[in-house]
């Protein structure tokens, strides 16, 4: 961004798009006395990229409105995420690349469950006029109390407040951190529930009891009783579309997840309750004639999903609208972080290979990075090898000590490869047991996978 306002001074007017910022956005000028502000030096430093490459982006940057940012976990997966996010909000402000043909902000979710769970309300901190409208829709009251998110419900179970744990899918033992005391604390509930399409780890260290309930997959077919069912999804870009499985299941004893939990609620709330789940498990129109009652932008949801390409969901910015309380896009103020890493110590990202989903791994091959046959791998630079002594595919053990903690993964071939210095790289899961849990990121508590302060032990 400090590079975007050295080219509005060689180019007054061509780069910071003013018609936008005056029109459509609030706080501008305390976002821009802050930027100046900004000891260059200084942030050069605590970021470590090449002050070349930064000219080359920057210079990008001042010559093209047609931007469009796409992030993930590399960036969300921090202490200071939250504004890291908002930073990138900023650049996209200055130039005005938002809610037009070719520019905008593209957070990478992954798989349809993630990018559609909030669409869903699926969020532990419901606001009061999302429930309110459920309350509407449903004829009920819904519970206004808060529950946990991944971090505190990990706390939870270790202080033993949780009784019930019910898993759709996943595989939380694996995918969450520092999973020696992670499991630990799920084996202090009274009861365990996997809802599964495969097995996995978080199986294996249950509750005090157990149950684990196969299911269908969506590749797989799903008949009720009012003929084959289909799901809906939604990507990246909030497009809602149809998925129907075309495989034979596996068993003809698996119910879907639908089924599975609309018996289940039938069970629990009987025939009173406001919802006809029997209904709901017997033609899944049902369910989404409620979500259209409850979830802005779903009107005539079954009629628009089953067009070819589906539908796309409302979108502010590219409306011209911002839902933010002034009505208009909102420039923030974020401090930078000055980190320091102690002597001898690296800092470590989790990453992801090829060849795996999530936590199930299909193979031990990275055709990413050029590693074949083996995962238990930390990549390093080479000069940090040198100064550690470390050798190519030497076995080290790694070690996180935060607060005093004693974390340790062993057996962990090293391997040179290009990544900055004072940094290395691990496969998720496999190191997930050095992320303390109580070290995630201001606000949205995501754990810090990407920042692991580690030592190395030969």
């Amino acid at each position: 961004m400090l590079e975007l306002l050295k080219h509005e001074e060689e180019r007054p007017g061509q780069v910071i798009d003013r018609t936008f910022i005056e029109q459509q956005s609030r706080g501008f000028d305390d976002f821009l006395s802050d930027l100046k502000a900004t000891n260059v030096d200084q942030a050069l430093q605590d970021c470590g990229i090449d002050p070349m490459l930064i000219k080359e982006v920057g210079a990008l940057l001042s010559n093209h409105s047609r931007i469009i940012s796409c992030w993930a976990m590399g960036i969300t997966q921090h202490k200071h995420a939250v504004n890291n996010v908002r930073e990138i909000v900023n650049l996209h402000l200055m130039r005005g690349a938002v809610g037009k043909p070719g520019a905008g902000l593209c957070p990478v979710r992954g798989h349809s469950n993630v990018q559609g769970d909030r669409t869903m309300g699926i969020y532990e901190k419901p606001k009061p006029a999302f429930l309110d409208r459920m309350d509407t829709a449903l004829n009920m009251k819904c519970p206004r109390e808060h529950g946990y998110d991944t971090v505190e419900a990990i706390e939870a179970m270790n202080e033993g407040k949780v009784k019930v744990f019910m898993a759709m899918g996943g595989n939380f033992i694996s995918a969450t951190p520092d999973s020696e005391f992670t499991g630990k604390a799920m084996q202090k509930v009274r009861l365990t529930v996997q809802i599964s399409t495969k097995l996995n780890r978080s199986h294996l260290v249950t509750g005090e009891h157990a149950l684990i309930l196969p299911c269908i997959s969506r590749a797989e077919s799903d008949m009720q009783r009012s003929g084959r069912q289909f799901v809906t999804v939604e990507n990246s870009m909030g497009v809602v579309s149809r998925s129907t499985g075309s495989f034979e299941p596996a068993s003809a004893h698996l119910r879907s997840e639908p089924a599975i939990v609309c018996e289940l609620a039938d069970h629990l709330f009987g025939a009173h309750d406001p919802i006809d789940w029997s209904a709901c498990k017997n033609n899944y129109d049902v369910i989404r004639d409620y979500i259209e009652k409850a979830i802005a932008g779903f009107n005539q949801y079954n009629e628009r999903v089953r067009q070819p390409d589906g539908f796309y969901l409302p979108n502010g910015p590219r409306e011209s609208r911002f839902t933010t309380d002034s009505g208009k896009a909102e420039f923030t103020v974020n401090p930078l972080p000055h980190i320091q890493v102690p002597d001898g110590k690296l800092v470590m990202m989790t990453i992801r290979s090829h060849d795996q989903y999530n936590t199930t791994i299909y193979g031990l091959d990275d055709r990413y990075r050029g590693i074949r046959n083996e995962r238990r791998v930390v990549l390093m630079n080479r000069q940090d090898m040198e100064e550690l002594n470390l050798q190519e595919r030497q076995l080290v053990n790694l070690i996180n000590d935060h607060d005093g903690i004693v974390r340790r993964a062993e057996q962990f071939h090293v391997l040179p490869f290009d990544l900055p210095k004072g940094a290395c790289a691990t496969y998720f899961p496999e190191t997930n047991c050095l992320v303390p849990i109580n070290t995630y990121a201001d606000r949205s508590k995501t754990p810090m996978s990407k920042f692991v302060v580690i030592s190395i032990e030969a």
